[in-house]
């Protein structure tokens, strides 16, 4: 993958949204998370698909709906405060 893109499921995994990189995958090929680039919306159904900078991602965890903007990808799962730096809390709806 390039440097301007990262694997859905590893992002989730990075930003702290699921404790495993497997639970990330398995939640994405159900096709539980709309993504929106570039004004176009579309439902990720595949933990492969790429995240870049800029893309919104809207999903459901623990009854909760969190959307959000990615505003970087990480070079790695970090502590939660470098965690949260991977994106910004957006308003749902």
């Amino acid at each position: 993958m390039s440097d301007d893109a990262c694997r859905a499921d590893v992002w989730m995994w990075r930003a702290r949204f699921f404790k495993t990189r497997s639970l990330a995958a398995k939640y994405l090929d159900e096709g539980k998370v709309r993504l929106t680039r570039g004004g176009s919306e579309t439902r990720i159904d595949k933990c492969a698909r790429p995240v870049k900078v800029g893309d919104r991602l809207v999903f459901a965890v623990g009854g909760r709906l969190i959307a959000v903007a990615v505003e970087n990808l990480g070079e790695r799962r970090g502590p939660p405060a470098e965690a949260r730096e991977l994106y910004s809390t957006l308003e749902a709806g």
